[in-house]
């Protein structure tokens, strides 16, 4: 629970050390008030390179701080719950995709941002899973191979003439939903429209209105005339969303929608991390050089 001496703890210690919070959206509720800003992965990360800090405190997963170090290299990283993963980043190592690319030598490697930095070292470019569609189809490429998520892949394969090639790595959470968890939820809420993530299965996202990331997703919430909506993405987000659109109703999509890792952060953790420094996470010099090539590469095409 959060209390003011928290808070009032927080606030002396952003200032002794010039720190910033920032929050993933599938951070806890307690994570997100105390935070400075809220947002995806990479919007975070990128917001982390221009704002006057010396500090950024990243509460969300290892991949995401790793991020926040490719783009700003000059400012000290800490993530206050050094176990917080990414099962679906983990499912690819660098020497994997080494190995794989020699299997297609023509096709252009493109790495979504759940990744870590290594694997983003070894990319062409990397993509969100807002922007995924339009770096793919900006590429000279004809074919592609894309990391680390195959529904990602698969959802960008429909929006595209390129050869898609997918790893075979899955978000766990997103992965344990299943169409007849819509077909229930539509029964359920009948007058409600029905959002989920492309890390979702196809046949989920088939049975969707839409497929948006989380970015996307607070856009269409605030934007839809629909007063009730089905959320399929990690549960937090409906505490993001519920903040910016007070007059509509959400429904979570199905009760495995949790990310265990996402959830490890608390404010106790966050407090602890700007006293002690702790855990800082930094990228090796030339692995940060070529990652920071591929992130730059989409931020000049998309």
């Amino acid at each position: 629970m959060l209390t003011v001496e928290m808070q009032e703890k927080l606030a002396r210690l952003k200032e002794k050390r010039n720190a910033v919070i920032l929050a993933h959206n599938y951070q806890n509720e307690d994570v997100q008030e105390i935070a400075d800003y809220c947002g995806d992965s990479f919007e975070l990360s990128r917001l982390a390179a221009g704002l006057d800090a010396a500090v950024i405190v990243f509460c969300g997963v290892h991949f995401m701080a790793e991020s926040a170090a490719i783009l700003a290299p000059d400012k000290t990283v800490l993530l206050p719950e050094k176990e917080a993963g990414c099962p679906l980043a983990n499912m690819v190592t660098p020497e994997a995709l080494r190995a794989f690319k020699e299997k297609y030598p023509d096709a252009a490697v493109v790495t979504y941002i759940n990744s870590t930095a290594a694997v983003k070292a070894e990319s062409d470019v990397c993509v969100t899973s807002a922007n995924a569609v339009a770096v793919v189809n900006a590429l000279e490429e004809d074919r592609v191979i894309f990391v680390p998520d195959r529904n990602l892949a698969h959802f960008v394969s429909q929006k595209t003439k390129k050869e898609i090639i997918p790893w075979h790595g899955y978000c766990i959470t997103h992965h344990r939903v299943f169409p007849e968890d819509v077909i229930k939820a539509r029964q359920a809420h009948p007058e409600a429209v029905v959002i989920v993530h492309p890390e979702c299965r196809p046949e989920v996202m088939a049975l969707a209105d839409a497929a948006l990331g989380t970015g996307g997703m607070i856009k269409f919430c605030k934007e839809t005339d629909r007063q009730e909506i089905i959320l399929g993405t990690e549960m937090g987000m409906i505490y993001r969303l519920k903040k910016e659109c007070p007059d509509k109703t959400f429904y979570l999509l199905s009760p495995g929608l949790i990310c265990p890792n996402m959830k490890y952060t608390t404010v106790e953790k966050v407090i602890s991390s700007l006293e002690k420094m702790e855990t800082q996470v930094a990228v090796d010099a030339e692995i940060r050089e070529k990652a920071a090539r591929a992130l730059q590469r989409m931020l000049e095409i998309h």
